[in-house]
């Protein structure tokens, strides 16, 4: 098997004002999930320091350049970027792949992914556009103009580090806002070599800000400043919640993507060999840290028990290495505390009554030592009312569920508190369709999953958030929509006495 030489230990301070700050006295070290080796040091921030980086964002945006470039020019800045983030493809995707655990393989996806977000987005800033009502009477005229929305803090989970945050940070810029970004403290590479590679594309100081640390101690300040126009965050319902309450105070837009319970439905009428690879793919996909994951199965009674002794056979045969290894499909999870908390679950469904058909258990090898491996595990014969088909376990556990028909699987489809994402397996179009319209998701996939493209827009119903991002609709989040409305000629008085004139 061959093996991507491992990255040098790395040393970050935060990204500031245009330039990397010299490390601080106060440091934490990103620990790799698969070997135990140190891969980075990063400055553990603190409020002062998120809010000088608000600071500088917000006179970047009312005092600086950035908001009043030309559309074209700032679309132009983000396809240098785009061209620079390509040079240096294969340093981004290390990185990612040794912080995260994922396999190097996925982490180079994500990066081409990425970039494709900023090519896009400079589309979108290169056509963004008003619009103009002259059809409103002879002596009026009105327009509607798009502006910047201001400054914008962003919260970025460890699970995708460069593609969530390309999900939200080209877009906020073509519209012309400034942006202060709180990386995740596992996962803080990408965000800080991104903004470098922005301020080389030209993009002026003070535009792009990144700070490093905890997200109470740096990422609360920009749910609370008044001088922060707009909060983006991606990461667990439950910090969704306290965001809300922590940015009341300011009243700010917010743009939220939470969490996710995904079902991927397989009827009996499916592709059977294309489901299988799909549902492998939805729940094995990043080892399952994935908000999107098709972490539960609904599969017809008819076909269910051939179709689960088929993926217990292929998810025996997944195989589980380190990052940087060429051949690894899935790999270690995040710490040592998310893999407690995967094995805790899985536990607890056993006690639940579920029966653990493969998997189940910690993983240690000869390649990566005692790192946070979880074997993949399908549980069968769990209930709906059961923890496992609740919560989010964000690990490689697939839960499988039986349905009887279109009605019960639109049913256990909506059972939980989430409306992230689903996926739905029929060569039927009518019942696809009648499913993904009954499907309370804000994304739908039929006959794929995990799919997607810079073009179409991603979020959440229900305890999954709320906003979009990427698509048109991602774009205009970090808009503000002012209406001008022009009268010429003579006034018609409305005080014809006190003014003169007759009404």
């Amino acid at each position: 098997m061959s093996t991507v030489e491992a990255t040098h230990l790395r040393t970050y301070g935060h990204f500031i004002g245009g330039r990397a700050v010299p490390p601080s006295d106060t440091t934490f070290e990103r620990i790799s999930p698969a070997d135990g080796r140190v891969l980075a040091t990063y400055t553990a921030g603190t409020r002062a320091d998120a809010l000088d980086a608000v600071a500088i964002a917000r006179t970047a945006f009312d005092e600086g350049e950035w908001p009043h470039w030309t559309a074209m020019d700032r679309g132009r800045a983000l396809l240098r970027c785009a061209g620079l983030m390509r040079e240096h493809e294969e340093h981004l995707a290390r990185i990612d792949a040794e912080e995260t655990g994922k396999p190097i393989t996925l982490a180079r996806g994500d990066v081409a992914a990425s970039i494709e977000l900023f090519e896009y987005a400079a589309a979108l800033a290169m056509t963004m556009h008003g619009e103009a009502h002259t059809a409103l009477g002879e002596n009026c005229t009105a327009m509607v103009v798009r502006e910047p929305a201001g400054v914008v803090g962003m919260i970025i989970p460890w699970n995708f580090p460069l593609l969530l945050l390309a999900q939200k940070l080209p877009f906020a810029l073509g519209a012309g806002c400034t942006a202060v970004i709180k990386p995740a403290e596992f996962t803080s590479g990408t965000a800080l070599e991104l903004a470098r590679l922005l301020t080389e594309a030209g993009v002026p100081d003070g535009v792009v800000n990144v700070v490093t640390g905890a997200g109470s101690v740096v990422g609360a300040p920009l749910a609370e400043s008044p001088f922060v126009d707009i909060l983006s965050f991606t990461g667990s319902t439950e910090t969704g919640k306290r965001i809300v309450e922590a940015s009341a105070g300011s009243v700010k837009r917010l743009s939220m993507e939470l969490g996710g319970k995904a079902a991927s439905v397989v009827f009996d009428d499916a592709d059977l060999d294309d489901a299988l690879d799909g549902v492998l793919f939805g729940v094995f996909f990043n080892q399952g840290e994935c908000c999107v994951s098709g972490a539960r199965l609904l599969v017809q009674d008819s076909i269910a028990d051939a179709f689960v002794a088929r993926l217990v056979e292929a998810a025996a045969r997944i195989t589980v290495g380190g990052p940087l290894d060429e051949a690894s499909e899935l790999g270690p999870m995040i710490d040592a505390g998310h893999l407690e908390n995967v094995l805790g679950h899985i536990d607890a469904a056993r006690r639940d009554g579920a029966t653990v058909l493969t998997g189940g258990t910690r993983l240690d090898g000869e390649s990566w030592g005692s790192g946070h491996f979880v074997a993949p595990t399908i549980l069968d014969g769990v209930a709906e009312e059961s923890a496992a088909f609740q919560e989010e376990i964000f690990g490689p556990v697939l839960t499988v569920t039986r349905f009887s028909d279109v009605d019960d699987a639109i049913r256990l489809a909506n059972a939980t508190e989430y409306g992230l994402a689903g996926s739905i397996w029929t060569k039927n179009i009518d019942k696809a369709l009648r499913v993904a319209k009954d499907m309370r998701s804000g994304r739908v996939w039929v006959n794929t999953t995990i799919d997607g493209a810079p073009q179409l827009p991603a979020g959440g119903m229900k305890q999954s958030g709320f906003g979009r991002e990427m698509g048109q609709a991602g774009f205009d989040e970090f808009t503000d929509v002012k209406t001008i409305q022009i009268r010429t000629g003579p006034r018609t008085r409305v005080f014809p006495n006190w003014t003169g004139g007759n009404r």
